[in-house]
């Protein structure tokens, strides 16, 4: 009897401390703003370092140190050249050249910022964005955007990696 109880009492614990097990969230944010008067999108990722550190090694099999006292130039560069790779925009049906600006680090999270020139009206809008994708199928891309003072949200993800606005 005295078995029965401490094995019933040990299943119990298990299934207590297994309900707490910690699920990641995989998601990256973007925020695209329309600066009307410098006719010019501004465009805002976060991103988790360790997610883009390990998309990184998977894709190119060379480490990376985003966040870390050993972060290299060449580390920039292959960032730049992912992002780059797997996120577009289209204004009015024509696809425009995304700029890279700065990046900076802000705890576990790599901002980075990016603008596109010369947009002088916005009338349709379309993106990609792949990034993280390939990582992990449950990656969610969240895409907020200000066109005009007008705030919307878009969602990618693995089964909808494109969006599609009319400011």
């Amino acid at each position: 009897m005295k078995k029965l109880v401490l094995y019933s009492f040990l299943f119990l614990i298990f299934i207590g401390f297994s309900s707490f097990v910690v699920h990641k969230f995989y998601v990256s944010i973007y925020q695209i703003n329309y600066n009307q008067k410098n006719k010019r999108l501004e465009i805002t990722s976060r991103i988790f370092v360790d997610d883009l550190n390990t998309v990184l090694f998977k894709k190119y099999n060379l480490k990376m140190h985003f966040g870390e006292a050993t972060e290299t130039p060449e580390d920039l560069i292959l960032m730049k050249k992912y992002i780059l790779e797997n996120f577009w925009i289209k204004i009015n049906g024509q696809k425009k050249t995304i700029n890279f600006l700065s990046k900076e680090m802000e705890t576990n999270v790599l901002i980075g910022y990016f603008s596109v020139k010369d947009i002088s009206n916005i009338k349709t809008f379309e993106i990609q964005n792949t990034c993280l994708l390939d990582l992990n199928p449950d990656q969610q891309n969240i895409i907020q955007t200000t066109f005009y003072e007008k705030k919307e949200t878009l969602l990618l993800t693995s089964s909808s990696i494109k969006g599609f606005l009319k400011p």
